[in-house]
């Protein structure tokens, strides 16, 4: 896949994201309830880290195709991503 394909995606992954917490915003403003509130912004949180794996899973595919990344780096990066997962991960 070529390097600009990749790079429009992650963008349009994020731009759909960006679409996805402006409406959040609005919604919360319209509804004028602390209780919708919260339920909007909790659905938020589950979307925010999706988008963020999907981001990076798609950037690190592109540069491992493009022969940027050796299986060792690519390794490496995977379990740093984990480690992102694993220290923000609620109790």
């Amino acid at each position: 896949m070529p390097e600009e394909r990749v790079v429009s995606g992650m963008a349009l992954l994020r731009l759909l994201s960006a679409t996805l917490e402006i409406t959040a915003a609005i919604l919360m403003v319209r509804s004028g309830r602390v209780a919708d509130a919260v339920r909007i912004n909790g659905l938020l949180g589950l979307v925010g880290p999706l988008v963020l794996a999907s981001v990076t899973a798609l950037g690190l595919a592109g540069l491992a195709e493009a022969g940027r990344l050796s299986p060792a780096r690519l390794a490496i990066l995977a379990v740093a991503v984990l480690l992102i997962f694993l220290s923000v991960r609620q109790r």
